[in-house]
């Protein structure tokens, strides 16, 4: 089976975990900007951070068949430094644009302040103003007002709810955001937010339709293999092999495949790799022999 990972945080990760993430099956990955455990200090780190995840971690994912995307945004945490904040905002748009970017994300509330309404909102209009999906990050406390104020205000705002990706639901969440119309995106993360088991009863209640798996794995403890090891736990429980294809791959296809930056005939055809590339005159390799694949004949 090939793996979308449609929410996952490579900045984090090592390069170990892209080769186990494609020893795996893993074909395609999106990485949205979020906040690094510590508060930035200065606009140009943005524009560094932004700037690396149409750079190097695309690259990087290359080098093992991964086919890397990426959100844009301001996250809810780092809105509430409102001065910075309002300049990440007027940089933001140099970057949405650029080749990968598949949404705008993610974004949304964390203790729903008004500076945090403040950017979402603003965020929201650069998605209706440049016909943009987005990505929404649900609030940990207080998740289901914080679900359906991220809808209603989006709705406010013109987005359609098809371009609409609300993550980190859970078994309170997940009817009100398929009502709305929105896709349901659920994070499997150890401990806390969403575990495997659950998200083989939430298919088997829900189905399958505009439901997506992700792993959202960073410097926490978190597991980059988290999509795969939930689609085999849903087969071995008896879960119809098309929804799980769904739930893991289709789905977070058709979602971003909305953006007009995924090759969707690309992604079924097996990778190239040639490790002998650099990036800014780096490699993924330390002295290691690179791999190098024969080209696949036409």
């Amino acid at each position: 089976m090939k793996f979308f990972d449609p929410h996952i945080h490579m900045c984090s990760r090592t390069t170990d975990d892209y080769q186990a993430m494609a020893a795996a099956g893993i074909r395609a990955v999106i990485e949205p900007a979020f906040w690094l455990g510590q508060p930035r200090t200065n606009v140009g780190s943005f524009i560094d951070y932004y700037a690396s995840l149409i750079g190097w971690e695309r690259f990087r994912a290359s080098q093992f068949g991964i086919a890397h995307y990426c959100a844009m945004g301001l996250n809810s945490k780092e809105a509430n430094n409102e001065g910075l904040a309002r300049e990440v905002l007027e940089i933001l748009p140099q970057f949405i644009l650029k080749e990968g970017v598949v949404a705008i994300g993610e974004i949304g509330y964390d203790e729903m302040t008004p500076a945090e309404e403040y950017a979402y909102q603003a965020q929201l209009k650069m998605a209706v103003d440049y016909d943009m999906l987005v990505m929404v990050h649900s609030p940990h406390r207080d998740k289901k007002r914080g679900v359906l104020r991220s809808m209603d205000v989006a709705r406010e705002m013109g987005v359609p709810m098809h371009k609409l990706i609300m993550d980190h639901n859970n078994e309170e969440t997940v009817r009100d955001v398929l009502d709305y119309g929105a896709w349901a995106a659920f994070t499997i993360y150890p401990n806390t937010k969403m575990g495997s088991a659950r998200m083989v009863e939430i298919v088997r209640e829900y189905g399958p339709e505009r439901i997506i798996i992700d792993s959202s794995a960073d410097w926490g403890v978190s597991d980059p293999l988290a999509v795969p090891k939930t689609a085999q736990l849903m087969l071995e429980r008896g879960i119809d092999p098309a929804a799980v294809e769904l739930t893991t791959w289709t789905n977070a296809i058709s979602a971003y495949a909305q953006s007009g930056q995924i090759d969707v005939d690309a992604l079924m055809q097996t990778p190239v790799i040639d490790q002998r590339q650099s990036y800014s005159d780096n490699s993924v390799l330390r002295g290691q022999k690179p791999r190098v694949d024969e080209p696949v004949p036409n």
